[in-house]
């Protein structure tokens, strides 16, 4: 830090100090409670404007549900993960920055730092890594970027929020060591690398204590130890106890407007149960957050000129590219050159509509969506290019999406329109200030979901439902259904809050012909919720083409097509927040297409669309198998780009991609009694496949590129690791060097090795080039569960220069 960033800090604390003293206790407490869903509250006597916070892992939503103001998707956390690139990172978060300033928002919750502990984890798309330190450096860049634009940041879900299976409530007990070495791991690294101005805890418990009334968490480790200076803010809707919260170190309670904080807070302290400098502390660091965001009168911003503005759709584009993972590629398959290329037969369901994005929180509404098809359609000479569905995984009706213009129009109880807006999808997600202008929860008595849809394809059409109350479904004028959705015995909980997919009708129509469509939804009163929110949706699918006869058809083009590119896909109903996987299997008749058509042409490419592991049964059987996770906006131009050599696939695996579920060893994520065991300890992803023997499908940081490097030397002295490599290869490209650590004759427990450092080299053709890796002090260290401290292992280590973790291509021996 700079002598003038300093006294800029100086200035900041002074102005936080003097706006503190002005504040009277009902304002402080009520400035530590949410307004609405997404701010909080003003403050003009003492020059302090409102916060406003979005969601924003791969994107910035803003403050509404709503696709009038469009968001650069980038590929999912899983993706930036697998470039291996904090730099890279940092220009993410920096577009990200650059999209809350535009949409207003002063603070992004993300990035969510959550191991990989399972391949069950349902929001793992969310996260990064199944190793911490490739977590803590990945988060560390995201956060930097961000904060570079003059955006907080918001680390998330603090601590062990690994899973999602009755995440508000569940204990997870976890033994000291694992807690620290793994799990806190990515916290710590980010505050010290990254100095973020946020931190939010989760809503589960761990070691029987709630993570927003964690006074040890909180309090002592991570602003005592640590040394956090930022404001910690509950997830939405965890914050449950106004004493408790407030003494644990919680100093936000969101969303509002009613919360454990405000009166009751202030009411509390008049009682003598919480003191007031508890209050000021929590105060104290909203307004500290405010200054440096450039919200409080009299305290310069922490940034004051913004960086350069970047290329969304570039950079969007750039990121997919180098978080694609090529994990096989038989006989140098890929790329297609130009000279062999030919007749390309594409297929497969998410070939079309691609799945670019999660489920959750995290979903944004792109201005617009490259697929595989437009992709390569665009790449590709004309009359080169043939497409089939293949196969489609989507088995029940989703929110109408692909051929429909939608519009809601709400009324009022004599029919009068109060307001009206346009819909992304037929899915009506309006929480709190969402409602179109005009429309208020009080005088709201129905909400119509109408427009038009063109059918893609002539059958049989299902329309349905989701969403709890009263509905009127009208397709081409005529009334098909009519009636009443209750809540049912659902055990998740998203479904027990928005309702079971429902289907309600079915019926004939023709491709290409339009018919009208309309979904009328029964406001219930709801004047006695103190978080008013509208969720339901239209839902649709499309004919049920017979399975066999779709693999036989995109069997026959593959036939006479050159190569063959398949991609399959996982759902929203797969990969989603709220809830976790059951297996790692391809939904639908996936795993059939594609052994069918490899069966009929060697170069047959399967394209992977899934946020994290799935099976892939058939690998052995293909050419080529390329990971592209969620890829984000432009993920169908990013394909074409690798398939035909125009870029080279940057990523390595950021967890563990099992064969089978059954060789997974970790996969508990079901609670008993509520409570969650991390019975495996240390042992996760890597580190737990090793200790079992256990080969997986394609181990933690592998990754094949569009050329070949020769290790030439490895020296470790003074911590640090020189690694000389060559491109032995014909094209330029770029290879991420792995440095592992594995003990002889340990000592203590721990892992048979472990990933230490990384780094990333580019080099010509025959070019070499010589790397300097910094050892961390904390690789060689344990954390001591007596002495309460980290504890440095001497002896003997075998030092490995990698290229994944189970392929060392140079190894030293190292006396600690």
């Amino acid at each position: 830090m700079t002598d003038a960033d300093q006294a800029r800090d100086r200035i900041r604390e002074d102005a936080v100090e003097t706006a503190l003293d002005k504040l009277d206790l009902d304002t402080k407490t009520r400035l530590l409670a949410g307004q609405d869903m997404w701010s909080l509250p003003a403050v003009p006597g003492i020059g302090l404007g409102s916060l406003v916070m979005s969601d924003g892992p791969i994107g910035v939503r803003g403050v509404r549900w709503s696709a009038d103001d469009p968001s650069v998707a980038l590929p999912s956390p899983t993706a930036l993960a697998a470039s291996w690139d904090p730099e890279l990172a940092r220009r993410a978060g920096r577009l990200l920055a650059q999209e809350a300033r535009r949409k207003g928002v002063h603070v992004v919750l993300a990035p969510t730092v959550n191991l990989h502990r399972t391949p069950l984890g349902g929001r793992h798309f969310e996260c990064y890594s199944e190793d911490p330190l490739l977590t803590g450096a990945i988060g560390t860049g995201y956060v930097s970027g961000v904060q570079d634009g003059g955006v907080a940041t918001t680390v998330k879900h603090y601590v062990a929020n690994d899973a999602e299976t009755e995440r508000f409530t569940v204990d997870c007990v976890i033994a000291p060591r694992p807690l620290r070495e793994l799990y806190l791991a990515p916290f710590e690294a980010i505050v010290v690398n990254a100095h973020p101005w946020g931190i939010m805890t989760s809503y589960n418990r761990v070691n029987g204590i709630s993570m927003t009334e964690n006074q040890y968490l909180v309090n002592e480790v991570l602003r005592a130890e640590w040394g956090f200076d930022g404001y910690n803010v509950s997830d939405w809707m965890a914050a449950r106890s106004t004493t408790g919260d407030i003494l644990g170190g919680l100093d936000v309670a969101m969303p509002g407007p009613q919360t454990v904080y405000g009166p009751a807070l202030a009411a509390a302290v008049r009682a003598g149960e919480v003191p007031e400098s508890a209050v000021d502390a929590a105060v104290r660091n909203v307004l500290r957050l405010a200054a440096r965001v450039g919200l409080l009168d009299g305290a310069p911003a922490a940034v004051g000129e913004p960086p350069a503005e970047l290329d969304g759709q570039a950079l969007a584009r750039e990121l997919a590219v180098r978080g694609f993972v090529l994990v096989r590629n038989a006989d140098g398959a890929l790329p297609l050159g130009a000279a062999a290329l030919g007749s390309v037969a594409l297929s497969g369901a998410a070939a079309r509509d691609a799945r670019v994005l999660g489920g959750g929180s995290a979903t944004v509404f792109p201005e617009r969506v490259v697929s595989p098809l437009d992709g390569l359609a665009a790449a590709l000479p004309e009359g080169a290019l043939s497409y089939s569905i293949g196969a489609d995984p989507s088995e029940e009706p989703v929110p109408a999406d692909k051929g429909f213009a939608l519009r809601a129009v709400c009324r009022d109880a004599s029919g009068t329109v109060l307001g009206e807006g346009t819909l992304p999808s037929g899915q009506v997600q309006w929480i709190g200030d969402d409602l179109p202008e005009g429309a208020t929860y009080e005088t709201m008595a129905s909400i119509e979901v109408i427009g038009t849809f063109v059918p893609r394809e002539s059958g049989e059409h299902v329309f349905g439902t989701r969403g709890l109350g009263a509905f009127t479904l009208a397709v081409g004028g005529r009334t098909l259904w009519e009636g009443v959705q209750e809540v049912g015995d659902e055990a998740d909980p998203f479904e027990a809050f928005f309702g079971a997919p429902s289907e309600r009708a079915r019926l004939s129509l023709t491709e290409g012909e339009p018919v009208e469509v309309s979904l009328t939804y029964q406001v219930p009163d709801m004047s006695a919720i103190p978080l008013k929110a509208i969720m339901f949706s239209l839902l649709h699918l499309g004919p049920r083409l017979d399975p066999d006869e779709l693999i036989a058809q995109a069997v026959s083009a593959a036939r006479e097509a050159d190569t063959a590119v398949v991609v399959v896909a996982t759902t929203d109903r797969v990969e989603s927040e709220g809830y976790d996987r059951r297996d790692l299997t391809l939904p639908g008749r996936q795993d059939d297409l594609v052994r069918a058509v490899a069966a009929v042409n060697p170069n047959t490419v399967v394209v992977v669309n899934a946020g994290s592991p799935v099976e892939m049964p058939w690998r052995e059987e293909v050419a080529a198998v390329l990971l592209t996770w969620f890829p984000g906006q432009e993920g169908g131009a990013a394909l074409a780009d690798v398939l035909l050599g125009h870029a080279e696939p940057g990523g390595r695996l950021p967890t563990t991609w099992p064969a089978a579920f059954a060789d997974a060893p970790v996969t508990e994520v079901i609670p008993t009694d509520g409570r969650l065991e991390y019975e495996e300890g240390l042992f996760i992803g890597y580190r737990a496949y090793e200790k079992h023997g256990v080969s997986p499908a394609y181990p933690f940081g592998h990754g094949l590129g569009y050329t070949d490097w020769a290790y030439e030397s490895l020296d470790v002295t003074d911590g640090t690791a020189r690694v000389r490599l060559t491109n032995t290869g014909t094209r330029p490209g770029r290879e991420v060097v792995q440095v592992y650590l594995a003990p002889v004759a340990d000592p203590v427990e721990r892992p048979a090795s472990w990933l230490a450092a990384f780094a990333g080299v580019e080099a010509a053709p025959g070019e070499s080039v010589e790397v300097r890796i910094p050892l961390p002090a904390r690789a060689f260290e344990i954390w001591d569960e007596t002495g309460h401290g980290w504890q440095r292992i001497g002896g003997t280590y075998e030092v490995r220069a990698s290229h994944s973790h189970a392929d060392t291509r140079l190894s030293v021996t190292l006396d600690l």
